[in-house]
């Protein structure tokens, strides 16, 4: 699993514990998958269907930096299955598991669309793709 996006800590995304807010972070789980899932299937109109049970493994606090690592385990007709690990920068912790979830491709009428895609297509590889084309 790649680590790209990490985000830091700040005073606004504490709840009352002094604790990151769940709800800022799977904000940000959910922004990252679906940024992720547009990239896989080269379409902008993607739509969250499915996340699985959250595994909360453990806190983080202001000043922490974390960072979310997202990959691609399956590939449907019109859905791309995801899995999610968040975890601090520094000491490498995993602070939150998210086993699945499920993002839909959709054509222009907003329906589900075929996306005919089956692998993981890497960064290095679109570039190649564009160079021969």
């Amino acid at each position: 699993m790649n680590f790209h996006t990490r985000k830091w800590v700040k005073p606004e995304d504490l709840n009352p514990n002094g604790t990151l807010f769940g709800g800022s972070l799977l904000r940000w789980i959910d922004e990252e998958a679906a940024i992720y899932a547009i990239v896989q299937l080269g379409n902008q109109r993607v739509v969250t269907k499915y996340i699985s049970e959250i595994n909360f493994v453990s806190a983080s606090r202001q000043g922490d930096i974390i960072e979310l690592g997202i990959t691609a385990t399956e590939f449907g007709r019109t859905s791309i299955t995801l899995t999610c690990e968040v975890r601090n920068k520094i000491t490498r912790k995993s602070v939150l598991t998210v086993e699945k979830m499920v993002f839909v491709n959709l054509g222009e009428d907003g329906l589900p669309a075929p996306h005919g895609r089956t692998e993981i297509k890497y960064v290095k590889d679109q570039f190649q793709e564009d160079i021969i084309n």
